[in-house]
């Protein structure tokens, strides 16, 4: 049975490679097809293949979610992904080389998809944006990309880049021009936001759950714009184009239903952080990382947020680095089993 398996699988690599409508190039990862059971998920969900995507990620939770725009205009959850490894603490990135992963609002165009990646697959996040510059913020290949081996990135298993890869092509394929990346410590919940009040960067979480708000209530992304040296959410497109990041803000108001949002999460918030216990309280993390100090041991295992059974080299443990299955990822596994 195992012989006649490999004869098969010989016979069809043999015809894929003869045949002139299915060149060497259509196999390589950037030009793999979506797996069929996620191509049901998204028709089952009123999408369509070629729709536009959104991005959402939550460090604390380990989770990227990727939503899709169905025919009426809004998004839709359509997978939830959990991060192989994600390097650093909560809290911004702020520095070239301090080895955090960014947290904000990010666009990612066509040129920013990298097919040669050394990571099999990549996309560049766009750090630093507006914000990021107008604060003083440095860095540069900041990454969604396979290998769940992460300093300063969020890094997958390659299975899982390969199908947030084509899901991003096809979006731009379809005519999506870019597409938004919210970038969060964790989901902004009242119990979250009570948990984290005591951090030094509670303001500027704050200022990133405006943002969420304005997606939860919507289902379509804000328009993110910078003036004052913070973010804004939600004005024209127009105008938040023509924003300078370290300018004057110009008069708006938060829609009354956001505004609502806002207000009773506030409050919800309040009433659970009055109940909390000291212990109950998020722990700020003492790990602190020195921009070009050797990177030792020790100091990995701290800042290293990696999913259980991948090892220091981003290797799964008792299977293959492509597969978080172990079956090798490849396209003629399945006469293998």
């Amino acid at each position: 049975m195992l012989i006649r398996r490999l004869v098969t699988a010989a016979a069809l690599a043999a015809g894929l490679f003869a045949l002139s409508a299915c060149q060497y190039e259509d196999l390589v990862p950037a030009n793999a097809p979506l797996p069929a059971d996620l191509v049901r998920a998204i028709q089952a969900n009123g999408m369509g293949v070629n729709s536009p995507v959104l991005v959402r990620l939550y460090k604390e939770e380990s989770e990227l979610e990727i939503w899709k725009q169905k025919t009426d205009g809004t998004y839709a959850l359509l997978k939830t992904y959990e991060i192989c490894a994600w390097s650093g603490k909560l809290g911004p990135k702020k520095k070239e080389g301090d080895r955090q992963a960014p947290e904000g609002f990010y666009t990612v165009t066509p040129a920013q998809l990298n097919p040669n990646s050394q990571y099999h697959l990549a996309i560049n996040m766009g750090y630093p944006n507006a914000y990021d510059s107008a604060n003083g913020r440095s860095g540069s290949h900041l990454m969604i990309h396979g290998s769940c081996n992460s300093s300063g990135c969020y890094a997958m298993d390659d299975v899982q880049v390969q199908e947030i890869y084509t899901l991003a092509r096809h979006s731009f394929e379809g005519g999506q021009r870019a597409f938004q990346i919210q970038a969060y410590p964790f989901r902004m919940t009242p119990k979250n936001m009570a948990r984290h009040r005591n951090s030094e960067h509670y303001a500027f979480w704050k200022m990133l759950k405006l943002g969420s708000d304005h997606f939860e209530i919507t289902k379509r992304p804000p328009n993110v714009g910078v003036c004052e040296s913070r973010y804004i959410f939600d004005q024209s497109a127009e105008t938040v184009a023509n924003l300078s990041s370290t300018g004057p803000c110009p008069v708006f108001q938060t829609p009354a239903e956001i505004a609502a949002k806002a207000a009773a999460d506030q409050a919800q918030e309040e009433q659970i952080a009055a109940r909390l216990k000291p212990s109950e309280f998020a722990v700020t993390s003492s790990f602190t990382y020195r921009t070009g100090d050797p990177i030792t041991a020790d100091a990995y295992a701290q800042e290293q947020n990696r999913r259980k059974g991948y090892d220091r080299d981003g290797n799964r443990i008792g299977g293959s680095r492509s597969d978080s299955s172990g079956s090798g990822g490849s396209i003629f596994s399945s006469f293998l089993r």
